[in-house]
């Protein structure tokens, strides 16, 4: 998974993003503005801005996670030095959309090798840490300063194509991490909790939570006890859920919400033994 993942960022880099100058955002588009600006090598240049986060890694974040992450990033660079792909295209919005689509697809599958192609990753999880704000912020404001030397040195449309680039490989990044089985939390409200516990256990093998409530409706609040069904299952099943919850009860109450991760309980489906 690791080496697939260099694979895919290498590629991404030279037969997309290099050869049209354009950007990504983090510690690599911060070696790639320097290479454009200096003409030194892009695989050199990826080692030496992220060696500072690399050392920062042990501390934060422990030996193991270091090793593996500076095996990676070596290997990045390794294959940038060695290694040539074909210019795929040079038209800007497939550049960017492509480019940053197979640099997200590496990002994603060496994190979930328990690694990180990108340095800025860790000091965002430091100053997090030290100054109790989000990740999320603190990697929007380095990637606002890497934009915005763009958009200095070069042009305000090849920073404006590098933002689309970067949002391409963002959003293949948590999808890569998530993975197709993104897990969705569902609540139902229903006077015929039972037979829908039975359904959701027995046919869509899942497991559930009831909570005991009370449903509340009318002017005057009239109050009727009834049991609330919790369950979390992926968001290829959320159709299949809905079409069985309405043939038992179409006037069920139901909440769906995304769930960002899960540990425990019946995720996965279970075998039945039907008789």
């Amino acid at each position: 998974m690791t080496l697939i993942g260099i694979t895919c960022a290498a590629f991404g880099l030279k037969s997309f993003l290099l050869p049209n100058k354009f950007l990504d955002g983090g510690a690599t588009g911060i070696a790639m503005l320097l290479s454009q600006l200096t003409n030194l090598s892009l695989s050199v240049l990826i080692l030496i801005v992220n060696i500072p986060f690399i050392i920062l890694g042990y501390s934060v974040l422990g030996k193991s996670f270091t090793i593996k992450t500076a095996f990676v990033i070596t290997g990045l660079s390794a294959v940038l030095a060695v290694t040539e792909f074909p210019q795929i295209t040079n038209d800007k919005l497939l550049v960017s959309v492509f480019g940053g689509f197979f640099l997200g697809a590496g990002i994603g599958l060496t994190v979930r090798s328990g690694a990180v192609l990108d340095g800025t990753e860790i000091l965002a999880i430091f100053m997090s840490r030290k100054f109790g704000t989000t990740i999320g912020d603190i990697l929007f404001g380095i990637n606002i300063l890497v934009f915005s030397s763009a958009a200095y040195f070069f042009s305000i449309e090849s920073a404006l194509y590098s933002i689309i680039t970067y949002l391409s490989a963002s959003k293949t990044v948590d999808f890569i991490i998530e993975g197709i089985e993104e897990y969705t939390g569902i609540t139902i409200v229903s006077r015929r909790s039972e037979e829908i516990r039975e359904m959701i256990i027995n046919e869509m093998g899942r497991g559930v939570t009831i909570y005991t409530g009370k449903k509340g409706f009318g002017k005057t609040g009239e109050f009727v006890d009834m049991d609330v069904i919790y369950s979390v299952i992926t968001r290829l099943e959320v159709s299949k859920m809905y079409s069985e919850i309405q043939k038992l009860d179409p006037n069920a109450f139901i909440v769906n919400s995304s769930v960002r991760d899960t540990k425990g309980g019946i995720i996965k489906k279970r075998p039945f033994k039907h008789q």
